[in-house]
């Protein structure tokens, strides 16, 4: 990790493959988000670190990212786990350059890649609010997980007030482990859906699943089977954890419905592609799905300047 602590803010130096304002037209495609603000192109978002909630604002460039603290500077250790959050968040460990070369001879992926370079798949650090995030996206269409997700957050979450603004912190899983499944119903969750964060979160709470652990795994296909072995996390879901938790960049959520828009649109056919044609077009992708697939679901946000 490459970053600079000046007492006051952090600097953060990310790859030359990265380009900040990509990933924020990425964070601006939905008006229900809750997690974070976007204010005049700066990036505002609360975190839980240790025992308090720190607030922090991004402004970048391609070079450098510069991360203040609006209510007060935190202590130099709060500083570091913040820079190493955001290190994180923003995928910058990960060495983009093969994947750029791979996408240059790929029929689909050429354009896609070249008009959005410097993207980075966006990740959810917090493995708890990855797998309840996943299964509250279920079968249902985005603008209405958002519109759960918020009702969620402002329900049971945490929240910081800095000049007018509310930023809200996602629930934490002992929060949720304490619950019951009618106060989930009460915000239209499903039954089962409301079951299934319920159990991850008595899961978490209990020890029995954390972030760490499926990192030790190592496989890919094992963490995918371990994941899979949870309560309400089918294929897709533990495809979606592996990307944007796990930094695996081999997920692929081939059912994705977004994924299938996208191709249909990069192809220029009228219907949907079927797995199998999916399965055959992604052979030149090997070892880089997940980043293949986030940029096919950027090119679906064209009207968002």
């Amino acid at each position: 990790m490459n970053w600079q602590d000046h007492e006051t803010y952090i600097e953060i130096f990310p790859p030359r493959e990265f380009n900040f304002q990509e990933c924020i037209v990425f964070l601006s495609r939905s008006e229900q988000e809750v997690l974070h603000q976007i204010i005049d192109g700066t990036l505002y978002k609360a975190i839980p670190v240790e025992d308090a909630f720190i607030l922090f604002k991004i402004t970048g460039s391609r070079h450098v990212l510069r991360i203040d603290f609006p209510i007060e500077p935190p202590a130099p250790e709060i500083r570091s786990q913040v820079a190493f959050y955001i290190w994180g968040w923003f995928d910058l460990d990960t060495n983009l350059r093969h994947f750029y070369e791979l996408a240059s001879t790929d029929p689909i992926l050429r354009s896609v890649v070249e008009n959005y370079a410097g993207l980075r798949i966006i990740g959810v650090p917090d493995i708890f609010e990855a797998l309840t995030w996943a299964i509250i996206g279920q079968q249902i269409n985005l603008t209405f997980a958002y519109t759960l997700k918020k009702r969620f957050v402002e329900q049971f979450g945490e929240c910081l007030t800095f000049e007018g603004s509310t930023f809200w912190v996602y629930p934490s899983y002992n929060k949720i482990a304490e619950i019951k499944v009618d106060e989930l119903r009460e915000l239209q969750f499903s039954v089962r859906k409301a079951e299934y964060v319920i159990g991850v979160a008595q899961a978490m709470s209990k020890g029995e699943l954390t972030k760490e652990g499926f990192l030790q795994q190592g496989d890919y296909l094992q963490i995918k089977k371990s994941l899979m072995a949870i309560r309400g996390i089918g294929a897709w879901s533990a495809d979606y954890v592996l990307m944007k938790c796990l930094h695996e960049t081999a997920a692929f959520p081939i059912a994705d419905v977004g994924l299938h828009n996208a191709l249909k649109f990069q192809l220029g056919i009228e219907r949907k592609p079927t797995l199998a044609e999916i399965a055959e077009l992604a052979k030149n992708w090997e070892g880089w799905q997940a980043y293949a697939t986030f940029y096919l679901w950027r090119s679906l946000y064209n009207d968002i300047t």
